[in-house]
């Protein structure tokens, strides 16, 4: 894994082209297959720049991988599907812009489950990811290209997004940072909608400090998006230094016997650290992952609906009847753990299930913020184990249900909004856990300044 201190650090001594063209020969011959598309011509450029004397910008010089289902000008986004595999976006998203504002080199686009709805990235129509730790097991998802990207030293910095833990896994799996800010902080403004109410795009990188940078450049203000809260971030890690603060262990939240028990010498190491320790149960927490597969499922059938091979995405050479071009283009063109979501997201949203399905997940969702307000009271920041086991093999999950399950932990957090950010906390039989800091609305500092202090005691 490469710092940005690291980064910088070499370019007061080399050429950044050659740092960059390093890194691009380096994913070039990697078998992790963390990118998509490679941004190689414009990026050897922006380094030439750089070489020359243009270096202003908090990223100035520094590489930065984007996940595919964020817009970016003139580079293909794909979504990690069939169906958008010749799509090159004529506008930059908001995230984009900012990074370019601050002088960051973009790299690529990084693989993902197709159109973000997986928890391996096995679902890519480009191939599944491998992990940095070991090359048989899967690196996460649906940001799982961003996560072995910054896991394996491919990148310096990446940008993922977040519906259900598609930055927090694989970050866990990868032994990255990646937070899920608070829903609004960052615009949406770019990002390819799977479930618009849950969805945020956030940082990835491998220490905290880095994570927080990329958070001040990509937050703020940004009108085309309506959800967006207008607010800047600013890390000040100052705020939480010399208090004590009250951090909840999430009852519900739990995981395998080697993740407990390196989880267990986390919870050590904080109350080592002069922090208060206490229990907190979210009795919601049961019914969180039903309630939250029948909302993302809803919205991403009424959000896929444009892809139908005449406004957007992959198209047939003949058109017999509109309704068997409709069909055949949307069975070539989506994969299918897409169609299944699709298929389930309608049914819940038919006449006579709308009721029994989607209307009662939106009031779970809401039992399910109250029980984070509740505890959220008590406590200055809750902790759990990112997921609940350790990265499994390629292929092992062959079963939906049981991948859906996997996703237990990080669920809860989307529906409420809340942050979270997963935090590396060592290795278990060589491969990495991950350990959950979730905090109040816009409570990003107090989060990623807790979790710098854990960082520096674990290291």
């Amino acid at each position: 894994m490469i710092s940005v201190s690291e980064w910088r650090e070499r370019l007061e001594s080399e050429k950044a082209y050659d740092l960059v063209a390093e890194l691009f020969d380096k994913i070039e011959k990697s078998n992790l297959n963390a990118y998509i598309t490679l941004n190689k011509e414009e990026a050897l450029k922006k380094a030439e720049e750089y070489d020359e004397g243009k270096k202003e910008g908090k990223l100035a010089g520094i590489p930065i991988a984007i996940k595919d289902n964020i817009s970016t000008r003139n580079l293909r986004t794909t979504c990690g599907s069939k169906m958008l595999s010749n799509y090159v976006p004529v506008f930059d998203a908001h995230v984009i812009e900012r990074l370019k504002q601050e002088g960051a080199i973009i790299l690529g686009k990084t693989n993902m489950d197709e159109f973000a709805m997986g928890t391996t990235t096995e679902t890519s129509y480009f191939g599944v990811v491998r992990n940095p730790y070991d090359e048989n097991r899967v690196a996460g998802g649906s940001s799982g290209g961003s996560g072995a990207a910054v896991g394996g030293g491919e990148t310096v910095l990446a940008l993922g997004s977040d519906t259900g833990g598609s930055i927090r896994c694989p970050a866990s799996f990868c032994g990255v940072v990646g937070l899920k800010p608070t829903y609004g902080l960052v615009s949406r403004y770019g990002l390819i909608p799977y479930a618009n109410s849950l969805e945020q795009i956030g940082p990835m990188a491998s220490n905290v400090e880095d994570t927080a940078l990329l958070l001040e450049v990509i937050a703020g203000k940004d009108t085309r998006d309506s959800t967006n809260a207008g607010k800047d971030f600013t890390f000040n890690p100052d705020e939480i230094e010399g208090k004590k603060l009250k951090i909840g262990i999430i009852k519900e939240m739990g995981g395998s016997d080697e993740v407990m028990e390196k989880f267990s010498e986390a919870v050590d190491l904080i109350k080592s650290l002069g922090h208060e320790i206490c229990e907190v149960s979210m009795p919601s927490f049961k019914y969180a992952l039903a309630a939250y597969y029948i909302i993302a499922m809803s919205e991403a059938s009424s959000n896929l609906a444009r892809y139908d091979g005449v406004r957007y995405g992959y198209a047939l050479d003949q058109l017999e009847s509109w309704s068997k071009y409709f069909s055949k283009v949307r069975a070539e063109g989506f994969g299918d753990e897409v169609k299944r979501r699709i298929m389930l997201g309608s049914y819940a949203l038919s006449a006579g299930y709308y009721g029994k399905y989607y209307l009662k997940a939106l009031k779970v969702r809401t039992l399910v913020k109250n029980d984070f307000q509740r505890a959220l009271k008590e406590c200055d920041l809750l902790i759990a184990p990112t997921m609940p086991s350790l990265p499994f093999k390629i292929g092992e999950l062959a079963d939906p249900l049981t991948m859906y399950k996997m996703d237990v932990n990080t669920v809860p957090i989307n529906l409420a909004g809340v942050p979270a950010l997963s935090l590396p906390i060592g290795l278990v039989k060589g491969l990495p856990v991950g350990m959950q800091i979730i905090g109040d609305y816009f409570s990003e500092n107090m989060i990623l300044s807790f979790a710098l202090q854990v960082e520096k005691e674990l290291k």
